[in-house]
Order: C-alpha cells, then sequence, then structure tokens
C-alpha cells in the first residue's frame, strides 16, 4: 500500500464520536480528568516566574583592557568604573536629603523596650535633631572641618545614626568605636583619631562604662563631663578611625542601585532590623542603602538573645547576616527535625525548592513553605525579601539551603573595610552558592601570584586584589601599614587568595595571611580547615593550630550548647556539656566526625588534626578571643590554650 493510501484510510474521530467515547467513561475517570484539567490550568495561570538576570549569567565579568589578569562586571557599559547612581547624590549627607525626599517624611529610626511595640521617630525629626547636636558641637569649639573627629561610643540606637548625621551635616568625621571593646583598643582608637572632649555616649547605655573611664583618665580628660556630652535622650557608640572618606559610600550605594535596579526596588514600606554592630563597615552600608530609598531602620533592643523577639515584632523586610547566625539557624531547623519522618520530609522539601531555584525561581508560596518552611520564615517576622550575608564564608549547603527555606533573595557580598564593606556580589537571578560573585561596578579585581603557596594568576588563582573608586586612601596616621596593603599602582591586596570560575564569578579558595608551615614544609590555611570543620552539627567553634617544628595540627573544639545534648544521645552518650567535654569517648566521636567532613570536602592528610580538646564555653568578644565582628583573634586563642596545645603536643609525639 502506498503512503498516501495509507493516509487515505485513515479516519479522523469526528465529534460525535468523542462524545460518545466520553458518555461511556465511568464517572470517576471523568471526575479525574477533570480535576487534572483543573489543576493544569491553575498552574499554568499561577506557575512562579524566574528572575530574569541583569546580564548573561554565563559570563558576569569580562578582562578589563590595559589592565593585566584584571575583570570588571559585566554590567557595566565600558571599563570606566561607577561613581553615582543617582545625580543627586554625591555624600553620604545627600543620601540621607534624598530618603527624606523618598519617604514623604515618614518613619526613620525605631526603638522598643521589652514587651512594648516599636516607637518611630521621622526622617525630619531625625534631620532637626542632626542639626540640632551639630550645631552644639559647633558651640562647644569644634569646627566644620575633615580634620575634626567626633567619636561615638554605644550599642546600636536610633541615637547612633543622629550622632553620625550630624557630623555629616557640618562636615565633621564620625570615630565608630565598638562598645564592647576593652580600654586598650579604645585608647589605642582614641590616639590616633584624637576625638578628644567630644566623645558622645551617656552613661546609661554603654556596656563597657569602665573600659570608657578608664580610657578618660589615661588620656587625661580635663573631666568625665567634658567627654560624656549627653544629647537629648541621645547616646552613642564608635569604631576605628574611619580609613575611608564619606564620598567613598556613595561608590559602593551606586553599584546596589545598578545591581538591583530592576530587580529588586526598595521604597519607603521596606524596614531593615539594626543588630550587627554600626561600628563596621558592611552595617553601615546596608543602612545607607535604606535610608536612601526612604525605608526605615528598627534597632534591636540590645540584647542578641532578643532578637528572634524583635523580628517578629518588627517583622523586618531587609535582614543582612552574617555566616555564625546562618550556622545556627541551619543547625537549629535540622536539630528539630528529631524524627527520620521529620528529617525526611524537610530533606524532600528542600531538594523540591532546590530545583526552583536552579531555574531562577525564588519564592515563599509554594505548597513546601505552606506545609513545611513557613514556621521558619515566620520565626524572622514573615516578611523577609532581602537577605545579604558577608564578613566571612558561608557554606554553600547552608546558603542553598536557607535560599529555599526562606524564600527571599539572598545575596552573597565579599569585601573588607579598606574597600568600603563590599568588592564582588552575587548578583538576582543566580542562585548557586559556592562563590561571591562577579566584582561591583566600582572596582576592578584582580588576581596576583603566590608563589609559596603554588596560586598563580595565569591559572586564573592568586591573591585577591581591588581598586575603584571604593578602594581606601590609607590608615590613618600609618604609612608603614598602609603601604603594606596598597602597592604603588593604587591596588589594595587583601591577603585573601580566590579563583575565577567559568562564568566569571569569584571563589574565595585560600588565606593568605593567616598561613603557617608545618615541620614538613606543608603550607597550611586554619580558617579553611575550620569552616569545614564547623559543619559538624556536634560543634559551634574550632580554633586550628599548627607549628613548624611539629609535623602535624591539633585543635581546641567548642560543642554546639543547642545541638550537643542531642547529638551526644543519639551516639549513647549522656551528661551535660561540661561533662561531656571531659569524656574522653565523646571527644573521640567529635574528632571522628570532624576527620570525616574533612575527608568528603577533600582536605589532605596533613590538613587534618590529629588530636582535639573540647571547651565548654564559647569564644565571644567579652572573653578576648573574638573581634567585635566574630572573627578568631589567633594570637589571643594561642595564648590562652598553651597549655592544651602543648599537652596535645605531649600526647602525640
Amino acid at each position: 500500500m502506498q503512503a498516501h493510501e495509507i493516509f487515505r484510510s485513515i479516519r479522523i474521530p469526528e465529534l460525535g464520536d468523542v462524545r460518545q467515547y466520553v458518555r461511556t467513561l465511568p464517572t470517576n475517570t471523568l471526575m479525574g480528568f477533570g480535576a487534572f484539567a483543573a489543576l493544569t490550568t491553575y498552574w499554568y495561570a499561577t506557575r512562579p516566574k524566574a528572575l530574569k538576570p541583569p546580564c548573561d549569567l554565563a559570563m558576569q565579568s569580562v578582562e578589563v583592557k590595559g589592565h593585566e589578569n584584571a575583570r570588571r562586571s559585566a554590567l557595566m557599559d565600558n571599563d570606566e568604573v561607577i561613581m553615582y547612581y543617582y545625580d543627586d547624590v554625591r555624600t553620604i549627607y545627600d543620601v540621607f536629603q534624598r530618603g527624606l525626599r523618598a519617604s514623604n517624611n515618614g518613619p526613620c529610626l525605631g526603638h522598643r523596650k521589652p514587651n512594648q511595640p516599636y516607637q518611630w521617630i521621622s526622617f525630619q525629626e531625625t534631620s532637626d535633631k542632626a542639626e540640632y547636636l551639630g550645631s552644639a558641637l559647633l558651640h562647644r569649639g569644634f569646627k566644620p572641618s575633615s580634620e575634626q573627629f567626633i567619636g561615638i561610643f554605644a550599642q546600636n540606637r536610633p541615637e547612633w545614626i543622629i550622632a553620625e548625621l550630624a557630623c555629616y551635616t557640618y562636615s565633621m568625621v564620625a570615630v565608630p568605636l565598638y562598645d564592647t571593646l576593652g580600654a586598650e583598643a579604645i585608647t589605642y582608637i582614641v590616639n590616633k583619631g584624637n576625638p578628644k572632649g567630644a566623645m558622645l555616649t551617656h552613661k546609661n547605655i554603654v556596656s563597657n562604662m569602665a573600659a570608657f573611664l578608664k580610657v578618660t583618665e589615661e588620656l587625661a580628660f580635663p573631666s568625665t563631663q567634658d567627654v560624656l556630652i549627653s544629647f537629648l535622650p541621645l547616646a552613642h557608640m564608635f569604631e576605628r578611625v574611619v580609613e575611608v572618606g564619606i564620598k567613598q559610600y556613595v561608590y559602593v550605594l551606586s553599584t546596589f542601585y545598578r545591581i538591583f535596579q530592576s530587580l529588586l526596588t526598595l521604597n519607603a514600606s521596606d524596614i531593615h532590623v539594626s543588630y550587627l554592630p554600626l561600628a563596621h563597615m558592611f552595617e553601615r552600608l546596608v543602612q545607607c542603602v535604606v535610608l536612601c530609598h526612604g525605608a526605615r531602620i528598627g534597632f534591636f533592643q540590645g540584647d542578641i538573645r532578643l532578637l528572634m523577639d524583635d523580628l517578629k515584632v518588627l517583622q523586618p523586610t531587609i535582614f543582612p547576616v552574617v555566616p555564625r547566625l546562618l550556622n545556627r539557624m541551619f543547625d537549629r531547623i535540622f536539630g528539630q527535625a528529631n524524627t527520620t519522618i521529620k528529617r525526611w520530609l524537610l530533606e524532600f522539601a528542600s531538594k523540591r525548592k532546590e530545583a526552583e531555584l536552579r531555574s531562577g525561581i525564588i519564592r515563599k508560596d509554594s505548597l513546601w513553605d505552606k506545609l513545611i518552611f513557613q514556621k521558619v520564615q515566620d520565626s524572622l517576622g514573615g516578611k523577609v525579601r532581602l537577605m545579604i550575608t558577608g564578613a566571612a564564608p558561608v557554606s554553600p549547603t547552608v546558603l542553598t539551603f536557607l535560599r529555599a527555606a526562606l524564600g527571599c533573595q539572598f545575596y552573597e557580598g565579599y569585601g573588607q573595610t579598606e574597600c568600603t564593606a563590599g568588592c564582588s556580589l552575587t548578583i538576582p537571578g543566580d542562585w548557586t552558592a559556592g562563590h561571591v560573585g562577579a566584582p561591583m561596578p566600582c572596582n576592578y579585581v584582580k588576581l596576583v601570584d603566590v608563589e609559596d603557596m603554588n596560586y598563580f594568576a595565569a591559572k586564573g588563582e592568586g591573591e585577591v586584589c581591588v581598586k575603584g573608586s571604593n578602594v581606601f586612601q590609607g590608615y590613618l596616621k600609618d604609612d608603614e601599614k598602609t603601604a603594606e596593603a596598597l602597592d604603588k599602582d593604587g591596588w589594595l591586596h587583601t591577603g585573601d587568595v580566590g579563583k575565577w570560575l567559568p562564568n566569571g564569578t569569584l571563589k574565595i579558595i585560600d588565606r593568605k595571611k593567616h598561613i603557617f608551615k608545618l615541620a614538613q614544609g606543608e603550607y597550611i590555611a586554619p580558617e579553611k580547615i575550620e569552616n569545614i570543620y564547623t559543619r559538624s552539627e556536634a560543634v559551634v567553634q574550632v580554633f586550628v593550630h599548627g607549628e613548624s617544628l611539629q609535623a602535624f595540627l591539633v585543635g581546641i573544639v567548642v560543642p554546639d550548647p543547642d545541638n550537643v545534648l542531642n547529638w551526644a544521645k543519639k551516639r549513647k552518650f549522656a551528661g551535660t556539656c561540661e561533662e561531656l567535654c571531659k569524656n574522653t569517648d565523646f571527644k573521640n566521636a567529635v574528632l571522628e566526625d570532624l576527620l570525616r567532613l574533612g575527608k568528603e570536602a577533600g582536605l589532605k592528610t596533613f590538613e587534618q588534626v590529629k588530636d582535639i580538646v573540647l571547651h565548654p564555653e564559647l569564644f565571644s568578644i567579652q572573653n578576648g578571643l573574638l573581634t567585635p565582628t566574630l572573627k578568631a583573634k589567633r594570637p589571643e586563642l594561642r595564648k590562652y590554650f598553651q597549655a592544651q596545645i602543648e599537652e596535645l603536643y605531649a600526647n602525640k609525639v
């Protein structure tokens, strides 16, 4: 039979035939067809749509002409870095004035007392109080000059912002001091910045008043009253001397606007929760972005243990975080999945949402959100739509899971104070983890050889160096350290080792500054190992130590107070955290878990610790073992645990 005859013999069913067939189907089958059709129609009508990325995700950075091995953001139209985004915003003072207009004089700064709602002051009231305070300082003899330093010493609170704005209103420089700093550190900063007689604070809200009063004696202030300037119900806190000019903030702010301009527009209805130290550049940068768009800032009560309560009352839409908090959040979620079926459901739901992430979809209205993740989202107030993490590396596993669970746009940035907090940032639409994005449009990034560690720029690896409008001009009154950080061409050497990925993003793979050599000559980057080990459910902090006269590494490990008892119970161990730390068998179980994680992450044999000591007390700012940005103070940790370290080496020789 010919082909045309075959086709001619095929009879196309008529409409009546279809109707006759449908009448013969059972009622249950017809109902099933109807339900399937309805669900299909509903899915097509409501199916989530992926965000359209602002550039090609396969090539997020490009090479810069005339700069060997340097790359720039693909968002830039040419090789010129961005200087500003809004024509009327060139300084931080301009930032606030634009926010005042954008908010239509809406709420600006909020605080609360225990078990009370948030109380707000408006943008105009904030501006007025800043002018009054600035005028008072001028009346006391201070000069409107970039050489006039004004210290701020307190916890995060509305008065902090008012004091800083007062400085900018009258062209003075704010010198933030962490309120947790000891007398020695404060004295160093004050001697550098010399803000004598203008330390804005208040006796009732300084957490370390004893240290502060000791400083006033050592610096020979005429009287305490010359230092403790009480303004209205105002108060304050300060960081180390500001090394960057006021205008440098604006360059980085412009980068944020350029990246998010069409995908995440902030407005007066947005709320930022302020709990990270205001003396740290990361928090200051986020707040500037918030204020510029007329959004409001709600401050926590001052006790990190009450932060979850503050979140529920404030219901923030903007929530900056640090990896330590993310790790605790991740561990707590999985710690509550204490049965096989609960853990299976949690992992299954996260995999389904992670599949959406790979398609570029971010949402919090899926079936899995309603069934599994809504409680997690509600614990943060239920309205978070933007999260950003920085200050330290975050585990890809943790970041991917929380992106899925929280259902909000969640970005990871990289940088340091010397480049105004940020020099690279992940972009909308790229929800992969394990990298820190492409260079920001306000700077270039290049990698340079680190020969001792076998990293070479020709292979796409090396020390991360930054050049751009956000890079600082130098350390105040310290030419030697400035020369160490900035080379003759103006490149900032970060001390971190990076690698270019095929899509033009940067991955931080090592640390140059905190490396040491073992007896056989192997170089060790302890922070990389510590970041791997802290993924253990039983562990919250790890300090890895090695010496050039020893052939192996040892560690000090702090069990996680929220998870360790449950972890121990599953392994037939009982007792308090302190008792478990003294149990040799339990210690060996923890060590075995750390070595397992290290092996899975690809650590070499010499990068694994040979023995550990369990320590029941957290490393903290208060006991001097963490910096105010929650980074380990390695010299202090070595000194504090010297006896335990010596014993570990003695037992293993």
